[in-house]
């Protein structure tokens, strides 16, 4: 086992050595694309046409839910939905809308097993939420019931959350939340429907109960269509003595109209 001292004391690469060494490995295995697996010209890219699919959210978004809005970004602005039903959470962001190239890759991490992906789609969600970060941040996914987690082997919100707190530099608790029963899927519920279903299955994990407090929480979703899940989780953690929570989805569904 290697030491801290001797990690410490150990010799960098140069960076000509390291250059050399990544030319070699893409003459081997050239980069290809995140989504379509097509050549691309740099490591964690993608291909023309599934950049030109990916909907990126930028610009004027709104500061609760991360829904672009239109308009010039002129501050921290809210939509409709966000004014009439009001979050229990303070601020939100989404890397980009579920649809088109979005909508493969978060379904390529979820079931085709491509755990490749997380560091880059991490990097995307990093960016996405800057604005709405603040030090000494605790980062948390929403969890995942144990009988699904068996079945789906990961729980991709988890990967998620423990790739963006290292590349912000902030602690991560993936066990920080548990679902007391399983639920049942959500697609094609009403938003009422999805927070009864939700009602009281989304609880703190006992022995964090006093890491929880006073903090303030980023909660990591893959997906945010209603947010059902990350008002239960929200609550879940305000119940349990959260000061403030805030919120990010690596995709949000794109709403009508």
């Amino acid at each position: 086992m290697v030491s801290a001292k001797d990690r410490a004391v150990r010799p960098q690469m140069p960076d000509a050595v390291r250059s050399a060494l990544r030319l070699a490995l893409h003459t081997v295995f050239p980069p290809r694309c995140l989504c379509c697996g097509a050549a691309v010209g740099s490591d964690a890219g993608l291909c023309g046409p599934c950049w030109r699919e990916a909907s990126f959210i930028s610009g004027t978004v709104c500061d609760c839910c991360g829904t672009p809005l239109p308009g010039e970004d002129a501050g921290p602005v809210h939509c409709d939905e966000c004014l009439a039903q009001p979050r229990p959470w303070a601020r939100g962001r989404a890397a980009f809308l579920y649809a088109g190239t979005g909508r493969k890759l978060v379904l390529q991490l979820k079931h085709a097993d491509r755990l490749d992906l997380v560091p880059p789609l991490a990097g995307m969600l990093a960016r996405a939420v800057a604005p709405i970060l603040r030090p000494k941040m605790l980062v948390a996914p929403v969890p995942l019931h144990r009988l699904r987690l068996l079945r789906r082997k990961f729980n991709q919100s988890a990967l998620l959350a423990q790739a963006l707190a290292r590349d912000c530099g902030l602690a991560c608790l993936p066990d920080l939340f548990l679902r007391t029963r399983p639920t049942a899927a959500m697609e094609g519920m009403t938003r009422a429907e999805r927070r009864a279903n939700l009602d009281g299955a989304i609880a703190v994990t006992p022995k964090h109960l006093d890491r929880i407090r006073g903090k303030h929480l980023l909660l990591i979703d893959d997906v945010l269509t209603s947010g059902a899940t990350l008002e239960a989780t929200t609550e879940a953690a305000l119940a349990a003595g959260a000061a403030r929570v805030s919120v990010a989805a690596l995709a949000r569904v794109a709403r009508d109209g």
